[in-house]
């Protein structure tokens, strides 16, 4: 059993994090939060007593083996520092710090305490994207030719801070960390347009190129519903694509013949399209964003068994993706 002080006791850490712990064989040992009626509650919760107002006071706790945190860029950054000089792995989510300057100086603590520090990309693990990505990684489907991604949000958390920053820090950030991870190589050529009806709503279009030939873009923006479906990627090769949508939905379109003209028209398993869907009427795992597969790789690096999660260096490399995005959005 690992335990583990975590900070945060937010809506959703308790939603989407917390509960996946204790199924990994992860015990909150001890629980922080300056609010106190949150930290009361969470506490209730999981049958915490040890519980601090002060990350520091947390991180001193006996006893521990793992910081787990989710609350903002300063604190995540401040806290994890904390956690690294007392010799202690750390889970984040992300962003991991306000500014790619500060993700750095965290790998840099990383690499010194020889600590692991995994951060909250979780859209690595979204079902459908993970089906994707072992479609491209398989060895079939061919050189990447190009891709395109939407990614968007309603301005209902950003309409009070007109600088987007909360926008690029925790909404951005996802795909300056997934689209790369696809592709398996970094933006090369950026260009970026932008369009803002009202303060609030923003529009981005990113094109870029990648050393190799790749080709992409990328919309993100604060102009839409949450209540709709907001994300699509698609994935071209040659005569090959992958459609990913609302990160569950994945189809493989390849080279089929026509049907029309041929009375004993099947359908080809070898080129026909393939597609999947989750069975949410299933009584089975159904986490398909991602966070029960994170957490089950972060448990198995804290006991020594890395899997490949997103780590700080990773962080690092997104955040500073990000800055050159807003580098041409603000120039």
């Amino acid at each position: 059993m690992i335990n583990i002080g975590w900070i945060g006791c937010g809506r959703h850490a308790r939603q989407m994090l917390l509960p996946q712990l204790g199924r990994n064989d992860i015990r909150i040992a001890a629980l922080c939060d300056r609010d106190g009626e949150a930290l009361k509650r969470t506490a209730a919760e999981y049958g915490v007593t040890e519980l601090h107002s002060d990350f520091r006071e947390l991180v001193a706790t006996p006893g521990l083996d793992a910081i787990g945190m989710a609350v903002g860029p300063e604190l995540h950054h401040a806290a994890s520092l904390a956690a690294l000089e007392k010799g202690l792995p750390v889970f984040m989510e992300k962003p991991p710090a306000a500014t790619a300057a500060g993700a750095q100086e965290l790998a840099r603590a990383a690499e010194k305490a020889d600590k692991p520090v995994i951060v909250g990309f979780m859209k690595r693990y979204s079902t459908g994207n993970r089906i994707a990505r072992n479609v491209l990684t398989g060895g079939d489907f061919g050189d990447i030719l190009g891709i395109t991604g939407a990614y968007m949000t309603a301005p209902t958390y950003f309409q009070g801070e007109p600088d987007y920053t909360g926008f690029y820090l925790h909404h951005c950030v996802h795909y300056m960390d997934l689209i790369p991870w696809f592709i398996g190589e970094d933006f090369g050529d950026v260009r970026i347009r932008k369009i803002s009806p009202q303060p609030g709503k923003l529009l981005l279009h990113m094109g870029f190129t990648t050393e190799s030939g790749i080709i992409g873009n990328v919309v993100m923006g604060t102009v839409q519903s949450r209540g709709t479906p907001m994300e699509e990627i698609r994935i071209m090769g040659d005569h090959a694509r992958l459609h990913i949508d609302n990160i569950i939905n994945v189809s493989l379109y390849r080279d089929p013949p026509f049907k029309a003209d041929d009375p004993g028209a099947t359908l080809d398993p070898a080129c026909d399209t393939l597609s999947w869907t989750p069975n949410f009427t299933a009584a089975a795992n159904e986490d398909h964003k991602g966070y029960a597969a994170l957490l089950s790789d972060v448990a198995a690096t804290f006991r020594g068994d890395p899997r490949g999660a997103p780590d700080i260096a990773d962080a690092a490399r997104a955040m500073e993706r990000l800055e050159r995005m807003i580098a041409q959005i603000e120039g």
